[in-house]
């Protein structure tokens, strides 16, 4: 059993509230709030486990296909393929596979609801311990088995992204770094890593503000966290401040529209003297963007409001810059959120387009002439990326495009000179497009 999954609380309690997690992302709740709904005792446990079986949730959705003639009922099915995400891969199993049996069947028995269906999974369990080489080789040819993502998100990566969706998938399952930006009105790169090794932390300096440690620790142990010295957040999403803000002079009025949960509008405050308007439509995540604020001694002005609803926030003063985070699928970031993957329906993609759009469209005319506007998504699917942008170009002739990451492609395993644009790609994946507006 590795360190990571080692608790004191009975496994069966652990596989039982796993299940509730699994089955609640099922039926469309996001991952974090299934996760923050388990009580507190159990939730770090639950986390890491739920976490290890949206990795292998593929794998085991096509097992249990093989084990059963008809789905069991929501509950029993959940807590079923969480056990065979956990016992598929023998190499990496984190529990003894009779143990888990055990546990699995026990934890049935302890529901009224899945009681009457332990003996059904104990047997299903039993005959995969007795026939697991030949059950999986069975499945290997299975697409969700193989690379553990939805068939339609295989397929339409294979369509994009012809080159790299092997690689793209792979890195989706791996365990993402923890990545720093260092607080440039506080502290350097250089000297933020020597308090880190000082305090026994191995780390790294990255490109731009960026720290890369070795392992990742909790953020109250980070030297000067609390003061605001460094904040958490990948490589890709520290692109975007720079980017917007090259060219725009000293004292920019910029807007961070969707700026929650305020990375973003931080970094612009702490690489320049901008008047920051960030405006956030969810007022709890609002708070969030106040509290990362107020703990890094940074200002905005903060406007709870539909950033496509201008009538209800903006002053009538056009901006310098514009930095469009869109909401948009999250399938660029599926290796910090796995259960992304399992939540998202090929349908959301248009849907989401059609949002990125009408956010594009209100907000261009607030930009002033010469101005420049970022767009970016956390998403590796055209549609919220590429398309968008050209959809855009043909809607907004005044609209000139400056050069841009683009395309992220996120894989550890390529290296720079095979994505030429992308020289630090252990990172999430993301769209990036600059805009600037010419004059009529």
């Amino acid at each position: 059993m590795t360190q990571a999954f080692q608790d004191s609380t009975p496994l069966w309690r652990q596989l039982q509230a796993t299940a509730g997690v699994i089955a609640a992302v099922r039926k469309g709740s996001s991952g974090t709030a299934a996760v923050e709904a388990v009580g507190a005792a159990l939730r770090p446990g639950v986390q890491a486990l739920a976490f290890y079986v949206w990795r292998n949730l593929g794998r085991a959705q096509a097992l249990r296909s093989q084990l059963v003639s008809r789905l069991p009922s929501p509950g029993t099915d959940a807590l079923l393929c969480v056990a065979l995400a956990l016992a598929w891969n023998e190499d990496e199993a984190p529990y003894d596979p009779f143990t888990l049996v055990n546990q699995a069947v026990e934890a049935l028995k302890r529901n009224p609801a899945t009681a009457a269906h332990a003996n059904f999974v104990n047997a299903c369990l039993r005959r995969f311990l007795r026939e697991r080489a030949a059950l999986v080789a069975a499945t290997d040819s299975n697409p969700e088995a193989r690379w553990n993502h939805p068939r339609w998100w295989v397929e339409r990566l294979q369509r994009e992204q012809p080159e790299h969706w092997q690689a793209i998938l792979a890195h989706a399952n791996t365990h993402a770094p923890m990545t720093l930006r260092v607080n440039a009105r506080k502290s350097g790169v250089a000297d933020y890593v020597v308090q880190l090794r000082s305090a026994g932390i191995a780390a790294r300096a990255g490109l731009g503000a960026v720290v890369v440690l070795d392992q990742p620790i909790a953020v109250g142990q980070l030297p000067g966290f609390a003061q605001g010295w460094v904040s958490v957040q990948d490589t890709a999403a520290q692109m975007a401040a720079p980017l917007l803000l090259q060219g725009l002079g000293a004292r920019p009025r910029v807007l961070d529209a969707c700026a929650a949960p305020g990375g973003k509008t931080a970094h612009l405050l702490e690489v320049s003297d901008a008047e920051v308007i960030a405006v956030e439509r969810d007022a709890q995540r609002m708070v969030r963007v106040g509290q990362t604020l107020d703990r890094l001694g940074l200002k905005a002005h903060l406007r709870t409001a539909d950033a496509a609803r201008t009538q209800d926030w903006w002053d009538g003063v056009l901006f310098d810059g514009i930095l469009l985070d869109a909401p948009c699928t999250a399938s660029g970031i599926v290796r910090r959120h796995p259960d992304v993957r399992w939540l998202r329906r090929e349908s959301d993609i248009a849907q989401l387009a059609r949002l990125q759009a009408q956010l594009l469209d209100a907000l261009w005319p607030l930009l002033r002439p010469g101005g420049r506007m970022v767009y970016c998504t956390c998403s590796v699917f055209m549609a919220e990326g590429q398309d968008q942008l050209q959809a855009f170009l043909a809607r907004q002739p005044l609209a000139q495009v400056l050069p841009a990451p683009g395309h992220l492609v996120p894989s550890a395993a390529l290296s720079p000179s095979q994505v030429g644009d992308n020289p630090i790609h252990d990172h999430d994946g993301f769209y990036y497009a600059l805009l600037e507006k010419r004059s009529a």
